[in-house]
């Protein structure tokens, strides 16, 4: 359904059509002349075309569009782009603009491309109802989705990507995923067992451990063999290309001037992505290694299929994408899709759940009374929890969880590009460009529109008073979620996750990991900030934004692991 604002239509609909005719017009005459140009001056007039019509575009979405208000552009170039990458603390800026601007305002970016950020309840859950449809992937993501992981379920739109979640949705069932559980298990015994050894040969009780190489290699193995019944070795020490190019990413976190500025003009200029660097020579290299295994999976999985040998066995994920392989239903998919659900599942294991285990072992370490806490809830257990228990008995373990998705997303934000005009309602008033109060925005098509993860999860006007402290008390407490925070429609009132027809397929899966890996480590060890509860955290950069000790090199993060003798 297409939105049309009433209050726009009649004096600016005459203006469209006055400019549609004179570009009509325009158009024709430099059509006429260039027949006696010179290829160069062909080259040049068809350029300048193009601008034209770009500008008129940019004109008409102006136009259409609820004049908001919002920061002024500290650069001429990049706007106030500048001012969000250079931030420590990107949901900061973000909130601190929400109460100057209201919870909708318009942010300038690179050479004069605008966006309109939600942080308002009420708009986030309409823009998320209509993505896919409504709203579609920016040029920029279109172009960085399908070099890095191909044309799978993250790139797809519309009617492909349901079709290629409903392909993929059979493997991740409650009773497929609580058969993966003693995998899990398996891999951090393992990390039990080398971190026993390290502080043995330490002579103490105790040692220094970098946890975030530890939590990338647990994290790797465990979708390996949950998923695709591949070993990749990382936690005992082999050096997969996969595994390789992975800790290349890590080890070279910072970002210069010259990449930031490139970051920040990818967005104007998408094909900017194919310029080489070496950021992008190690995408390309991670791509083809990821191709590389993941057809050796599918090959090897599709020749057992025809044996006969998967037959009565519940279906784990490549068992899925194998037989929805060429199949003529409206569950299939293609090869490409296969490779491409494979290899996101692989990026989001080594980087989304391994921050997550992370930041929770660090928030553990920095607030020693939940650590106890969630120790004493852990202990009334004897054995190795079940999924049924990881699920249900464990409500302080389950806060825990939660409350580290909130404070600290793996996804930083969300972006799309407005496909058709709409109306987007919000929850309070705010104020426009010309001052009329306004509980909706009109938005034409290609309009950008933005969401910060983090400023929504930590909002104190959505979250209360104490949103920027790690409390996870809050989900037991009877009134714990305000009611503000109960509007937001993801998973546990979250955007962790995201919401609406593209929220992560494999949360249920994240999730169980992390409650495993955390009922093991915290029932064995005490976590201590290396430098003393006062250590900084700094933001470093892998393939994404993850925690580092604040000088360390790329992206490492040591803490003091101590036996717990009970």
């Amino acid at each position: 359904m297409t939105w049309q604002s009433p209050r726009i239509l009649g004096s600016g609909d005459t203006l469209l059509a006055c400019v549609t005719m004179d570009t009509t017009l325009i158009v024709l005459r430099l059509a006429t002349i260039i027949h006696s140009l010179s290829v160069v001056n062909v080259t040049a007039a068809f350029v300048g075309i193009l601008a034209f019509h770009a500008a008129v575009r940019e004109s008409r979405r102006r136009l259409k569009t609820t004049k908001l208000r919002g920061p002024p552009p500290s650069s001429f170039i990049f706007g106030a782009g500048k001012d969000i990458l250079d931030a420590p603390d990107t949901g900061e800026v973000y909130e601190a603009w929400v109460q100057e601007y209201g919870v909708v305002y318009e942010v300038p970016l690179a050479l004069g491309k605008r966006k309109v950020i939600l942080c308002d309840p009420k708009a986030v859950a309409h823009f998320f109802a209509g993505d896919t449809r409504t709203y579609g992937h920016t040029a920029l993501d279109k172009v960085t989705l399908e070099r890095s992981v191909g044309k799978g379920i993250l790139w797809a739109m519309g009617e492909d990507h349901r079709r290629q979640r409903r392909s993929m949705s059979p493997a991740f069932t409650y009773t497929s995923i609580g058969k993966l559980t003693p995998v899990f298990y398996n891999c951090v015994y393992k990390v039990k067992a080398a971190w026993d050894g390290v502080i043995s040969a330490n002579g103490e009780d105790s040692a220094v451990i970098e946890v975030s190489q530890w939590m990338n290699h647990l994290s790797l193995d465990s979708i390996g063999l949950a998923g695709f019944s591949h070993d990749f070795g990382a936690l005992d020490g082999r050096k997969a290309p996969v595994t390789r190019i992975f800790e290349a990413f890590q080890e070279s976190s910072k970002r210069n001037d010259m990449s930031s500025g490139v970051f920040l003009l990818l967005q104007v200029f998408p094909m900017l992505v194919y310029i080489p660097s070496p950021r992008m020579r190690l995408v390309r290299e991670l791509h083809y290694a990821m191709v590389d295994v993941c057809n050796a999976m599918l090959d090897q999985t599709k020749k057992e299929k025809e044996a006969g040998a998967l037959d009565g066995k519940e279906k784990s994920i490549i068992e899925v994408l194998v037989q929805a392989e060429g199949t003529d239903t409206g569950f299939y998919a293609t090869r490409e899709e296969a490779l491409a659900q494979m290899k996101a599942l692989l990026i989001a294991a080594y980087e989304s759940s391994a921050i997550n285990l992370v930041w929770a072992l660090v928030e553990l370490a920095r607030n020693p009374e939940v650590q106890t806490a969630l120790r004493e809830e852990l202990l009334t257990f004897r054995e190795d929890l079940t999924y049924e228990q990881l699920n249900k008995g464990l409500p302080y373990l389950d806060a825990v969880a939660h409350e580290t998705l909130r404070l600290h997303p793996s996804i930083p934000d969300f972006e799309r590009i407005a496909e058709e005009d709409d109306v987007i309602p919000l929850s309070e008033p705010v104020h426009t460009k010309t001052g009329e109060v306004v509980d909706r925005i009109h938005v034409a098509a290609g309009t950008l529109i933005g969401i910060s993860t983090p400023s929504i999860n930590r909002s104190a006007a959505i979250w209360g008073v104490d949103a920027k402290k790690f409390r996870p008390e809050r989900w037991i407490e009877k009134d714990g979620i305000t009611k503000k925070a109960q509007e937001v429609q993801g998973h546990r009132h979250l955007l962790s996750f995201g919401d609406g027809p593209r929220m992560c397929i494999g949360k249920g899966i994240a999730l169980t990991m992390f409650k495993v890996v955390l009922s093991v480590l915290v029932k064995n060890y005490v976590f201590e900030m290396r430098d003393g509860p006062d250590t900084k955290i700094e933001m470093g950069r892998a393939l994404s934004v993850r925690p580092k000790v604040a000088g360390e090199q790329g992206a490492r993060l040591p803490l003091r692991v101590k036996r717990y003798e009970g």
